[in-house]
């Protein structure tokens, strides 16, 4: 059905919107046959109805109409997501594939992670900001400004298995006057529990010096139009774990992975690897016997350097002392958290990854282990 040439062309998708509009627009003359008025309406009405049919097939409900006079793409119209009523925040659901599955049937910590980045960029399109970039805005591509990751915080009450549906809402908003955050929320689409919270810092940089750069006032504009008007947290509670200063590891790490190479797929947009990627390097150095007996609870990541294609990385590795009043469950419908009493079931780990030339600091990172639950 794609014209030749094996790249996605505007025309390509001109033919893949127009499939789908004839299966739809067939569908719904054969439950109509009977109303010849249905196949000859005005253009507008037609695509109503096929946004009735999509929410039919998809399960997702009509959204209002926002002001924003953004065209949505096709990918928007086909996944399975969409902005709040306020146009604030936004939702979507995502189903646990196969390859995204490790040894205990359920997802890795990198496909959480994964899913993180792909919603929130999701939300940025569903706006209309740029889709040849991490969400950049009109007068971040005008200066050459991308969004880099300094901090990210994820905590995982229950993996979610193979085929699970997984719904997770996303907002943004401003964080001083050098970046902006980035929280979430998952559910278990099935059963509305919530599995997991994460929050994110952002900075800017030149795409060009590779330098930092403070967040521009147009650029704050674009951005905050967009966000919720009042603070609106993942983490709401005093003294969380995503507050917590992680300290350097020192050289006598117990537990280490030396001479670390990027693939070429760690690569990403931004002429970098990917901040995901640095989640793997630092669980190449945890010891196999908490892999065998433990599952990552929390991981906490300060991003300090990039890591470009040609670096080579060490990852180190010491236990920590477990303060088991930062290891939360959640309890209860409103996703507030209540301390832990795990005793010696939770093990925490601190982390350092480090350029091998000189040594470098590339990313701390703070980890929390729990006892593996009984096989699902």
């Amino acid at each position: 059905m794609l014209l030749q040439g094996g790249a996605f062309s505007s025309c390509n998708a001109a033919v893949v919107e127009n499939f789908w509009n004839r299966r739809f627009s067939g569908l719904i003359c054969r439950q109509n046959e009977s109303n010849s008025v249905l196949c000859g309406d005005s253009g507008q009405a037609r695509r109503a109805r096929l946004s009735r049919v999509m929410s039919v097939a998809t399960g997702e409900q009509i959204s209002k109409p926002q002001a924003s006079t953004h065209q949505r793409s096709l990918a928007d119209r086909l996944r399975l997501g969409s902005l709040a009523d306020d146009g604030l925040s936004y939702k979507e659901k995502f189903i646990v594939r196969c390859y995204e599955v490790g040894i205990n049937k359920t997802a890795t910590v990198e496909t959480i992670a994964n899913l993180l980045q792909e919603i929130g960029c999701n939300h940025a399109q569903s706006v209309g900001f740029s889709t040849d970039g991490f969400a950049t805005t009109l007068s971040m591509r005008q200066l050459h400004l991308i969004w880099v990751t300094a901090r990210m915080h994820i905590e995982i009450y229950k993996y979610p298995a193979w085929s699970d549906v997984v719904e997770i809402e996303t907002w943004c908003q401003g964080e001083g006057r050098i970046g902006t955050r980035r929280d979430w929320i998952l559910k278990d689409y099935a059963t509305g529990e919530v599995i997991g919270r994460a929050t994110s810092k952002w900075v800017m940089m030149n795409q060009d010096t590779r330098r930092l750069q403070k967040v521009t006032d147009d650029v704050r504009d674009e951005v905050l139009l967009y966000c919720p008007k009042e603070l609106r947290l993942a983490f709401p509670e005093k003294n969380n774990g995503s507050l917590k200063k992680i300290a350097k590891l020192d050289e006598a790490a117990a537990y280490s992975r030396t001479g670390l190479v990027p693939r070429r797929a760690d690569l990403d947009m931004n002429q970098h690897v990917n901040n995901v990627a640095y989640i793997g390097w630092v669980l190449e150095s945890m010891p196999q016997e908490t892999i065998d007996s433990h599952e990552l609870q929390t991981i906490t990541l300060d991003y300090r350097r990039e890591c470009q294609h040609d670096d080579v990385v060490d990852s180190l590795t010491s236990p920590e002392p477990v303060m088991t009043e930062s290891v939360s469950e959640l309890h209860g419908s409103n996703g507030s958290p209540t301390p832990a009493n795990s005793g010696n079931d939770c093990l925490q780990f601190l982390h350092l990854l480090r350029l091998s030339r000189d040594g470098s600091e590339i990313n701390r990172c703070r980890t929390e282990w729990r006892k593996k639950p009984a096989k699902r």
